[in-house]
């Protein structure tokens, strides 16, 4: 990863020694007095994801986050033969490693409460809604993948693992506003659709592909549990592409859906089912990734860390 610090002048060489004297730290470039607000100086390096979250822990106990700025960022392709042999000096594996300021900063920003993450979720139960009504597997899928809903429940999983109750509480914000409201618009459309006579006289009555998503029983917890799990790795790996798996397995925004269908034809059964079908998932998919994140953190090297990162202080 390229890291990029500024700070004063004053901090300079003690921050190049540091980073100097790192293993798996490569061409540290420094641009003295080039920062102009804040004054100081701009440093420059590469840094292995290895010791990523150790560097960065190291220069905000400096205090350099406060008088100056500690920005990484990925680094797609990099030939050098320098830099291989610095993270050659590492031990572990980049995709063990945890960052959790970029965690932190990730999921923070996937779990705000905002015009675009209310707009795809209610997009997704509108889609969840038309895959009921029609019994298409293939659009309850399209509804998974567009549901913004995974990006609170693993900042509601950050918050509990490293106590974060600002984050916890946006978290918690986003999801429980979000729903209802999405279930509500679901609700009133497709009581305008039936009305218009859109779709098959009793769109519950004769499911067949769809029918497993007011269906709750073990198989939703295992699923819901390994979701979480998937995630979590995926989101501390750097594994973004792991996501889209995340997203098609778990019965979250379909759930949703299917109640405000079961709701608009009075089938209050199926409504209830569909939404302890919701609560099965949320409430598995946060457990699973907050075990899963606690798991990671003690897999992550600490030698040299004043404390643990993970208890509140920085971030979101």
């Amino acid at each position: 990863m390229r890291l990029r610090v500024v700070c004063a002048a004053a901090d300079s060489d003690a921050v190049v020694a540091m980073l100097d004297g790192e293993p798996g730290v490569a061409h540290v470039s420094v641009a003295a007095g080039t920062s102009r607000q804040p004054p100081g100086d701009v440093i420059e390096a590469f840094v292995a994801r290895e010791v990523a979250e150790d560097v960065v822990q190291r220069l905000k106990e400096r205090g350099v986050d406060r008088a100056g700025e500690i920005a990484l960022l990925p680094v797609e392709l990099l030939i050098s033969r320098t830099a291989d042999a610095a993270e050659r000096e590492t031990r572990g594996a980049s995709a063990d490693a945890v960052i959790w300021d970029e965690l932190v900063a990730t999921t923070g920003d996937e779990s705000r409460l905002n015009g675009v993450y209310l707009a795809f979720l209610v997009i997704a139960c509108l889609l969840a809604a038309v895959g009921v009504m029609t019994d298409s597997a293939v659009t309850i899928v399209g509804a998974m993948v567009v549901g913004p809903d995974f990006g609170p429940l693993a900042a509601l999983a950050v918050a509990v693992v490293g106590r974060r109750r600002a984050l916890a509480r946006r978290a918690v914000l986003a999801l429980g506003a979000g729903y209802p409201l999405a279930i509500a618009v679901t609700v009133v459309l497709v009581a305008l659709a039936r009305r218009a006579g859109l779709g098959p006289e009793d769109p519950l009555g004769s499911l067949d592909q769809v029918a497993f998503i007011a269906q709750v029983g073990p198989f939703s917890v295992i699923v819901a549990l390994l979701a979480g799990a998937a995630g979590m790795l995926a989101l501390t790996s750097a594994k973004s592409s792991a996501l889209i798996g995340v997203f098609i397995s778990v019965t979250t925004v379909p759930a949703a859906g299917y109640a405000a269908v079961a709701a608009v034809e009075g089938d209050w059964a199926s409504c209830g089912r569909s939404l302890l079908q919701l609560g099965v998932n949320l409430v598995g998919i946060v457990v699973a990734g907050a075990l899963t994140l606690r798991l990671r953190r003690h897999t992550v090297p600490t030698e040299g860390r004043a404390r643990a990162p993970w208890q509140g202080g920085h971030g979101v």
